[in-house]
């Protein structure tokens, strides 16, 4: 039976707080450059939120990819 690896807890908690703080940027960047994009192209308020939301769900596709990245960078196992 192979022993499972430890977790190097040093590198978790970089990782965990830099996802936190990449995140809160990358999602707040999104969502105010969707309610930008609504207010100037002169968007209803319905599509102008729907622009929003894009915004945000791009936000957290780029934060997954970029602690993927880190992951391979600062491994929490090993």
């Amino acid at each position: 039976m192979a022993e499972s690896k430890r977790i190097n807890w040093d590198n978790a908690i970089t990782i965990v707080s830099v996802a936190i703080l990449v995140g809160t940027e990358l999602v707040g960047l999104t969502w105010a450059a969707g309610w930008a994009f609504g207010g100037m192209l002169g968007l209803p308020r319905s599509v102008s939120i729907g622009v929003e939301i894009v915004g945000a769900a791009l936000g957290l596709v780029l934060v997954y990819y970029f602690v993927r990245a880190a992951l391979k960078v600062e491994p929490i196992r090993g």
